[in-house]
């Protein structure tokens, strides 16, 4: 089925989420009259692809997946990757975008880079989206808006921790990488993005960054969020050095046609709606 242009001028109770990665895509509807998710979906490659692989996989999916051959009311998109970095809004400056990614990120001359306004620290976001992504968005459904996954992800967590007091290590699991937030009283400590191939890969990052942050292994609590279940590698062996783990939870007041298989999977692409 082909998809035309301007079909957000029809009026439609339905909002669509879309998590874009380099490793797949992840969708999610929601149905704004009955607060229900009627649709959620995702789609995972066998390696790190490119943006242009990946925008392929986009247009296939809708063009072949019914749920998204509709009109929306809303479109988010989320673009997944490395390419972030925080800047406190005190020093921020609109000019020096590529400055501050450069340091900490390979970019080319020619990327597009964009920003999110992170209000619960007074932070920005500066990232680079997935620009091919965003132009096809566009050009078949008119505006929406976007995020960088990290944004979702931090905001989501500073709010549930705004009335907490112990020191929390989030780390968010993908398939290939995953992140760590770190909060202290409601506060961003830290937030990085890592790549990892075993479970060793894993373990190191987590408790580097905890003894870099001077944190305790024995009173540190740590929240798993993501791709992550109690009986899978990761768990068992984060359960070894660390005492205190937990799992997060999604707090929506969504209805589901289909649950997802934790409460803690899915967690930006539904709080992004």
């Amino acid at each position: 089925m082909a998809i035309t242009n301007k079909i957000d001028s029809i009026k439609s109770n339905k909002n669509l989420s879309i998590q874009i990665s380099l490793n797949g895509l992840s969708f999610c509807i929601l149905n704004t009259e009955s607060n229900t998710v009627v649709f959620l979906k995702e789609i995972s490659t066998k390696k790190r692809e490119t943006p242009f692989k990946i925008l392929d996989l986009l247009i296939e999916t809708f063009e072949t997946e019914k749920a998204l051959q509709t009109a929306f009311n809303e479109i988010h998109v989320i673009h997944e990757n490395e390419l972030a970095t925080l800047v406190p809004e005190s020093l921020f400056q609109e000019e020096n975008l590529a400055d501050y990614l450069k340091f900490n990120s390979k970019i080319l001359r020619s990327d597009f880079i964009s920003f999110d306004k992170i209000e619960s620290n007074k932070s920005v976001n500066v990232y680079v989206p997935y620009v091919n992504i965003n132009n096809y968005i566009y050009e078949q459904f008119g505006v929406f808006s976007y995020k960088h996954f990290s944004t979702v992800l931090i905001e989501t967590i500073l709010e549930k921790e705004q009335t907490e007091t112990d020191i929390k290590m989030y780390v968010h699991v993908q398939s290939s990488h995953f992140e760590i937030v770190v909060v202290n009283q409601g506060q961003l400590i830290l937030y990085n993005s890592f790549e990892y191939i075993t479970k060793e890969d894993f373990i190191y990052y987590v408790l580097f960054t905890a003894e870099q942050l001077q944190l305790n292994p024995d009173e540190l609590i740590l929240v798993f969020l993501g791709k992550v279940s109690d009986n899978d590698e990761l768990h068992k062996i984060a359960y070894k050095y660390i005492r205190h783990i937990r799992f997060a939870k999604r707090h929506d007041t969504f209805k589901y046609l289909e649950k997802p298989e934790s409460n803690h999977a899915f967690f930006t692409l539904i709080h992004s709606l």
